[in-house]
């Protein structure tokens, strides 16, 4: 059982040469539409809020803030290529960030251990869950759900409910509070990150190989492509990124609390499913889910110096996420259309006598 489909909806450059000028903007509407979307909602706010929304200050206050939000995003996208999803991006991250301070301040490890530390069990995560799936045969939204809790567990009970503090050295918060070019370091964990799945996904066989398992498993598996491998490589991946994303967590934050991380998972999934819907609808790619966390920031961001009560980010979530489903699943739905346009189904002819 598969949680999710994988299909490409992008125009080729023959079928854009064969219409007229009116119906290509028609049909790059949905490529394209979530940037032009997200642009439009930066007009807008710097329009309504000249004083505060169009600063250097809101960016930097935007990418700092987003920056763990972004990570997460990638993470869950990875698992999403081959039909997958992964929870624990959201769970994990709890116990990733008071694991990170812990180890420094309970255990006196030197801060680039107890990193190391973090980001492998990040991976041995990664490689349980897709255990779960592949070998378990558990279907992945189960399967990381249960895997999630567990370790929320385990990080309510490493901590007893309490707040982890203790002196942490300038080089572990730094990796928060540093900054390139006057903007948070955090944002070019992100940019890295991004470029290299980029790379990975659009470039190598890798990347082609996921989403071959994502649009047919079984197709996958005719053509040689070893399912199995790929599917925990890509748990593995997530779960290291989810660990990333833990360490500049509690560079951020300075303390551990085991109350804080899950309030990620929801924003975390929005702009991976965001990202299925632009630049390549019907599949979730790199820089579509960057432009998903983009207008996530913006309007969030937008709302609350306009005044928006504290509800307003999770019920603002909430509904792109909505809207973001939605337009995936009319996505699939066109995108089977145009296949059996392009592929009738020939009916046998009867023969001569």
């Amino acid at each position: 059982m598969q949680s999710l489909e994988s299909n490409a909806l992008e125009p080729t450059v023959a079928e854009l040469e064969s219409l007229s000028f009116g119906a290509r903007l028609i049909r790059l509407l949905p490529v394209y539409g979530l940037p032009v979307l997200t642009v439009l909602l930066i007009i807008l706010f710097s329009l309504i809020l000249p004083k505060t929304f169009p600063t250097f200050l809101n960016l930097r206050a935007i990418l700092g803030e987003k920056s763990v939000i972004a990570l997460l995003s990638l993470a869950a996208m990875i698992p999403m290529m081959t039909g997958r999803i992964d929870l624990t991006v959201g769970y994990g991250i709890v116990i990733w960030h008071v694991l990170a301070i812990s180890l420094q301040t309970d255990y006196g490890l030197p801060w680039s251990v107890a990193v190391l530390i973090v980001l492998a069990g990040g991976c041995l995560l990664g490689a349980l869950n897709g255990l779960l799936v592949e070998v378990a045969k558990i279907d992945s939204f189960i399967a990381t759900l249960g895997t999630g809790t567990v370790i929320y567990a385990l990080a309510l009970w490493y901590t007893g409910g309490r707040q982890v503090i203790g002196a942490l050295p300038e080089a572990f918060t730094g990796i928060y509070t540093a900054t390139v070019f006057s903007l948070p370091v955090a944002a070019f964990y992100v940019l890295v990150i991004a470029v290299i799945l980029w790379v990975i996904t659009d470039y190598l066989p890798i990347g082609r190989n996921l989403y071959a398992i994502g649009a047919n498993p079984r197709a996958a598996e005719l053509n040689g492509i070893r399912t199995r491998r790929f599917v925990i490589g890509a748990f593995i991946a997530s779960g290291l990124i989810g660990a990333i994303a833990g360490v500049v967590l509690a560079a951020k934050l300075r303390i551990g609390q085991a109350s804080v991380g899950l309030e990620f998972l929801l924003p975390a999934l929005v702009g991976a499913f965001l990202g299925s819907t632009t630049i390549k609808p019907g599949r979730v790619n790199v820089w579509g889910t960057l432009i998903g966390v983009i207008i996530l920031a913006v309007g969030i961001s937008g709302i609350q110096q306009l005044g928006g009560a504290f509800y307003v980010e999770p019920l603002f979530n909430g509904t792109m996420l909505l809207i973001a489903i939605g337009i995936a699943g009319y996505a699939q739905r066109k995108r089977s259309l145009v296949r059996k346009a392009r592929h009738p189904t020939q009916t046998p002819q009867p023969k001569k006598s």
